[in-house]
Formats: C-alpha cells, sequence, structure tokens
C-alpha cells in the first residue's frame, strides 16, 4: 500500500469512530435527558398555546367592549336627519309669529337631543371663519372667498357633523372659500 491510500483508510476509520461516537451520545441521552427534552418542548408548547389563548380572550373582551358602545350607532345615525329637520323647522318658526308652535317643537327637539346625548352623541363644533381641515370636514362646494382672509377657511356651515364616543359618524359639510 502507498502513503496515500493508507493516510486515506485512516481518515475514513477516524470519521467512522466519530460518527459512532455520536451514535452512542444520542442513544445516551435517550433515558432521563431525552424526557427532560420531551418536557422542555411540551412546556414551551403549553405556554405558547396559554399565550394566545389570553390574547384570544383579551381581542373579544376588547370587541365586545366596542360592540356595546357602538351598537346604536345605526339607530343614531338614522336619527340625524330628523334632529337635522327640527333644526331646519325651528329657523322656519322663527321666521313667523308662531311663537306657541316654535316652543313644542323646540322641547321635542331638545329632549330627543338630550336622549342622543345620554347615548353618546357629540356635535363637532365647527364655526363660519374656521380653518378648513380635510381630516374633519366634509367640503360640499368651494365658492370665491368674500375676502383674502377667508380664503380657504370655512364660509358656510350646510350640515352639523356628529360624534358617538370618540368616533365620527358623520363629517360637517361645509362651503369653503377659494
Amino acid at each position: 500500500m502507498s502513503k496515500k491510500e493508507t493516510k486515506k483508510k485512516a481518515e475514513i476509520s477516524d470519521d467512522t469512530i466519530i460518527n459512532e461516537a455520536a451514535t452512542e451520545t444520542v442513544i445516551e441521552l435517550s433515558a432521563e435527558e431525552q424526557l427532560s427534552v420531551d418536557l422542555a418542548e411540551e412546556k414551551d408548547k403549553f405556554l405558547r398555546l396559554f399565550a394566545e389563548f389570553e390574547n384570544y380572550k383579551r381581542r373579544t373582551t376588547k370587541e365586545r367592549i366596542e360592540l356595546f358602545s357602538t351598537a346604536s350607532q345605526d339607530v343614531i345615525k338614522s336619527l340625524l336627519p330628523v334632529v337635522d329637520d327640527f333644526d331646519r323647522a325651528l329657523l322656519e318658526m322663527s321666521k313667523s309669529k308662531a311663537t306657541e308652535l316654535s316652543k313644542g317643537v323646540e322641547l321635542i327637539r331638545n329632549k330627543l337631543i338630550s336622549t342622543l346625548e345620554q347615548k353618546g352623541l357629540n356635535v363637532i363644533e365647527i364655526t363660519k371663519g374656521d380653518l378648513f381641515n380635510a381630516d374633519d370636514h366634509e367640503a360640499i362646494t368651494q365658492i370665491p372667498a368674500p375676502s383674502n382672509d377667508m380664503k380657504g377657511k370655512i364660509i358656510d356651515v350646510i350640515e352639523k357633523g356628529y360624534k358617538l364616543g370618540d368616533k365620527v359618524i358623520r363629517f360637517p359639510k361645509v362651503v369653503i372659500g377659494n
């Protein structure tokens, strides 16, 4: 045999010995240590499952609270045109001399508004001359500004905006100066 062949056989036998030693270590692990490794894996699975379940409980609780707070949103949203009609009726009645009738309509309107406010409805306060913000207002149209200082500002409020809690359910509709 040549020296090269002897070296190759020596390397092969060394690799075989290392592989056999590694196999023996795996076999040695299989008794108590294998059980502890399996236990650690199961504990990890359990902790992950427990954390996932806790997140699920928190999420469903949050969704339930949100549902209760906005459950009446559709009903309140459908009553907003009625509130607008009351405002228009009072405006027209103020022009005529029917004071008794306007007092009755005003009482009914105030009762409706107070009931809606108890449910969490708030008017978005806006006045003529406020700076227009596309995130907070809905522009219906643009008209030439009566003066240079009114450019980009609210000229007229067509329809009031409302919030239910912190959520805007109707943006105020405005006319802005151009």
